[in-house]
């Protein structure tokens, strides 16, 4: 049977809300394996640490002995849901979203453990559903209670339109929990209607309902907005270790300790004497900077790539050395010959797009042989390094 300290812990470590903790509890308590529930739409490609917050949370249950089911919402992504945005997610085809799906199936156990863990894809259910099924499913609930949910309210009022398909959204996710028979379903604070929409579906079809474990959002890399692929502010868990060390070492100061919290085992001592330090000014905020990049990186590699990662960061950001593997971009040079130096930057895959480059090079990140590149228009010559951004270095060879 489990303890009390376990419960407690498991109960408020990342975790903002439980519904409804007596029943939850009560559960817990009956030593029988719970079905868990996590579902994720792959509306783009690569799970981020937004989503890891869930997933280990799902990993300390399983070490209770508890079985993970992982939903791959291979329906709802097709259909979109604002989840708190402004505007609705794009409608994808099936064919985009089973690609994005691979990215997923791939990264899932790198946090979850794979063999208490099951993959489903909605479409195992949903893929034989006609509209009288459709019809029988919308005749349980009311426009006047999907519009309770905040993001619809506020649309709403501001006479933002709302497309029918976006009810569609919570009824399928809240079908998800009745097929499988979930007991606990896991989500962020903005799925919180939609988790409540699959407990009174669960009790309209006669089954237990199921507990809703709500867990903090994950601010991304710009210390503002929730992470999100859609707003570029996230971290992948496929970065290269050099690149995820980096993206940690940006984040602003104001999130370190939510990201210990969230994201680490670092005890619940030491978090609040992380946070007591940094208020009273007592410890460097890089220094933990440091030690939450490393624990990340060895995370999903290893301590030997976190400590080159390290090493890295320290010689080329820090000390703004060159590193020691720079890639070579090869541009025909002629004396006297001009280059377009957004031009070379995305030849080069240094960045994604020109109007990126121009935005770089306007706020000063971009330089060549340490000198900053104040326009467009460059001369290069054989051998000359440009940094693009903090980590991003190319050397010109001739062609």
């Amino acid at each position: 049977m489990i303890d009390d300290a376990t419960l407690k812990h498991i109960k408020s470590r990342g975790v903002i809300e439980v519904i409804v903790e007596r029943e939850f509890d009560e559960l817990m308590r009956r030593e029988e394996p719970l079905r868990l529930k996590m579902g994720f739409d792959p509306s783009r490609p690569d799970i981020h640490l937004g989503h890891v917050v869930g997933l280990r949370k799902l990993r300390q249950f399983q070490e209770l002995g508890h079985q993970v089911i992982l939903i791959v919402g291979d329906w709802t992504a097709q259909i979109g849901d604002p989840s708190g945005q402004s505007v609705t997610r794009p409608m994808l085809t099936h064919e985009e979203v089973i690609s994005n799906a691979e990215s997923y199936l791939r990264q899932f156990f790198k946090v979850v453990d794979k063999e208490r863990a099951q993959v489903v894809w909605q479409s195992e259910w949903f893929g034989s559903f006609d509209l009288s099924n459709v019809i029988r499913l919308t005749s349980h609930f009311t426009l006047a209670q999907f519009l309770e949910r905040d993001d619809f309210a506020d649309r709403y009022r501001a006479g933002r339109p709302i497309a029918i398909t976006e009810f569609l959204y919570p009824l399928l996710q809240a079908y998800d929990s009745v097929a499988i028979e979930s007991d606990v379903e896991f989500g962020g604070t903005d799925q919180k209607f939609n988790l409540l929409v699959g407990r009174d579906l669960q009790a309209i079809m006669g089954q237990r309902s199921q507990q809703c474990f709500l867990m903090p959002i994950l601010v991304g890399t710009d210390g503002v907005r929730k992470m999100s692929k859609s707003l570029e502010n996230y971290i992948a868990i496929d970065d290269p270790p050099n690149d995820m060390y980096g993206k940690v070492m940006s984040l602003p100061d104001d999130v370190l300790t939510s990201y210990f919290d969230l994201l680490t085992d670092v005890s619940d001592a030491e978090v609040a004497e992380m946070a007591n330090a940094l208020e009273a000014e007592q410890i460097h905020p890089m220094e933990l900077k440091k030690q939450l990049a490393r624990n990340i990186t060895g995370q999903f590699y290893n301590l030997s790539d976190a400590n080159a990662a390290q090493e890295h960061f320290e010689r080329v950001v820090q000390n703004r050395q060159a590193p020691e593997d720079v890639a070579e971009y090869a541009v025909d040079i002629s004396v006297g010959s001009v280059q377009d130096i957004t031009a070379v930057l995305v030849s080069a895959g240094v960045v994604n797009s020109r109007s990126e480059a121009r935005r770089l090079v306007q706020q000063g990140g971009v330089e060549i042989d340490g000198e900053k590149v104040s326009g467009n228009q460059v001369e290069l010559r054989e051998g000359a390094l440009i940094r693009s951004g903090r980590r991003r270095y190319i050397r010109i060879v001739k062609a």
